[in-house]
């Protein structure tokens, strides 16, 4: 049984929305070893990208771009107009910058010396 997060009666009341659904992309070998992947949920007209992952191996080869246009094109297909997602200041920010992605948010101290980064990219008007 998959895990979902409930969404209260307050937040269905007020906007409607009764489900955070969920989408993801997964690379495989012809072995069946997961070599890249993302995870997502829709909500609304957003995309909330949890999770993009591409071996440390196959970095530099364009896999994450085709991964993040795979999960951002079923997120179209759902309705979403925007995404979001957030990381850290040592991981991908200048990644998600060149594929249009802007920081609206930056959490400062994050988790005790860093920063966490959250951004938009606007998927469709």
């Amino acid at each position: 049984m998959p895990f979902e997060l409930p969404l209260n009666d307050q937040i269905i009341n007020t906007i409607g929305i009764t489900s955070r659904d969920p989408l993801a992309v997964q690379v495989t070998n012809e072995q069946g070893e997961v070599l890249a992947g993302a995870a997502a949920r829709s909500f609304g007209e957003w995309l909330l990208l949890d999770t993009l992952w591409v071996s440390e191996a196959l970095r530099g080869q364009d896999i994450g771009s085709k991964v993040l246009a795979e999960i951002e094109a079923m997120g179209v297909e759902r309705g979403c107009k925007k995404c979001l997602l957030d990381t850290l200041n040592f991981q991908a920010k200048p990644f998600y910058e060149q594929r249009g992605y802007q920081v609206q948010w930056i959490q400062q101290d994050y988790p005790k010396t860093g920063c966490k980064y959250f951004m938009v990219k606007l998927l469709s008007e």
